[in-house]
């Protein structure tokens, strides 16, 4: 799954053209390394997100396509914030 979609499915970006422009601007790691919207993630894979002064990193637990707005969080598990 891509790297935007899955931001946007896991709601912690609220819309997928947000998450694009976070990757643009180098806002969005993935394992350590500048991560593109394009980028494919697997189950495993370490996102830090930098948002203003927060930042967030978070484990992919799940890649699911659609998924309700309560059981969103259950795509990923909080590492550190």
């Amino acid at each position: 799954m891509r790297l935007d979609k899955f931001l946007k499915t896991s709601r912690l970006i609220k819309r997928r053209t947000l998450a694009k422009e976070a990757c643009d601007k180098g806002k969005i790691q993935v394992n350590g390394q500048v991560a593109k919207a394009g980028t494919e993630l697997k189950v495993g894979d370490l996102i830090n997100i930098t948002l203003g002064p927060r930042s967030m990193m978070v484990r992919v637990e799940k890649l699911e396509e659609h998924v309700k707005k309560e059981e969103a969080d259950r795509l990923y598990t909080v590492e550190e914030q």
